[in-house]
C-alpha cells in the first residue's frame, strides 16, 4: 500500500510539472491553445500506459482521477490553465479525460489484461491530436464532413489520419499481443480503426475522449 501510495505521489508531481510546463510554453511563446493542450493531451494520456505495470489496484487511479479532473473542471474559467482551455468551442474533454483513463484501466483490472488497457489508451493518446491538429490546420483541400446534408464538425482528413493512425496501432498491439498476426487478427484492427474512427467523427464538445476508449474497449471485449 506504501508502494502504491508513493508511486501515485510521483505520477501525480510528474503530471502537475506537465500542465506547469505546458502553461509556460503557452505564455512565453504565445503558441495557439488547441496545440498546447494536445501536447498536453499526448503527453499525460501516453504516461497513463504505463499505470498497469505500476499500479495492482484500482483505487489508485481512482484518486489520481479525481484529483485531476477537480483541477480541470474547475480550472474552466480561471486565469490559469490557459494552454488547456484556450480553444473557441465548448469543451468538456480535458476533465472527461480522467474518467475516461480510469474506467478503461478498472475494466482492465478486472478482467486482468493489461491489453485492455493498452490499447485503447494509445488510441486516445495517439489517433485523436493527430486528427485534430491534421483536420484543423491543414485547410488546403481539406473539407468537412457531411451525412444527409448535414455538416460536421469533423473533416474528411482528420478522420482518414485517424482511421489510418489507429489502423496502425491496433495491428502492431494484437500482433506484440498474440506474436501472430492471421486474418482474423487484421479483420479485429480494422474493426477497432472503423469503430474509433466513426465515434470521433460524431463526437461533439470533447466527449470523444470519453467515447474513443470506451468503443475500443467494447469492441475488443466482443471480439478477443
Amino acid at each position: 500500500m506504501v508502494t502504491g501510495i508513493g508511486l501515485s505521489v510521483i505520477v501525480l508531481v510528474a503530471l502537475v510539472l506537465l500542465l506547469v510546463f505546458n502553461e509556460l510554453v503557452y505564455r512565453r511563446l504565445g503558441l495557439k491553445g488547441e496545440f498546447t493542450r494536445k501536447f498536453a493531451h499526448l503527453c499525460a494520456t501516453l504516461t497513463t500506459i504505463i499505470f498497469p505495470y505500476l499500479f495492482d489496484d484500482h483505487w489508485y487511479v481512482l484518486a489520481l482521477a479525481i484529483v485531476f479532473f477537480v483541477l480541470l473542471y474547475g480550472s474552466r474559467n480561471r486565469a490559469y490553465l490557459k494552454s488547456i482551455h484556450d480553444v473557441p468551442r465548448l469543451s468538456s474533454g480535458s476533465y472527461l479525460l480522467p474518467p475516461a483513463i480510469y474506467l478503461t484501466f478498472l475494466a482492465a483490472h478486472l478482467l486482468e489484461d493489461r491489453f485492455f488497457f493498452i490499447l485503447p489508451i494509445l488510441v486516445l493518446a495517439i489517433c485523436d491530436p493527430v486528427a485534430g491538429i491534421l483536420g484543423i490546420n491543414l485547410q488546403q483541400y481539406n473539407r468537412r464532413i457531411r451525412i444527409f446534408g448535414h455538416k460536421l464538425h469533423k473533416t474528411w482528413l482528420g478522420s482518414g489520419a485517424f482511421f489510418v493512425s489507429c489502423l496502425l496501432i491496433s495491428v502492431v498491439g494484437l500482433y506484440f499481443r498474440n506474436m501472430q498476426l492471421d486474418l482474423e487478427l487484421l479483420g479485429i484492427a480494422v474493426l477497432v480503426a472503423a469503430t474509433g474512427t466513426v465515434v470521433e467523427m460524431l463526437s461533439c464538445k470533447g466527449v470523444d475522449n470519453l467515447l474513443i476508449p470506451m468503443s475500443v474497449l467494447a469492441v475488443l471485449l466482443l471480439t478477443l
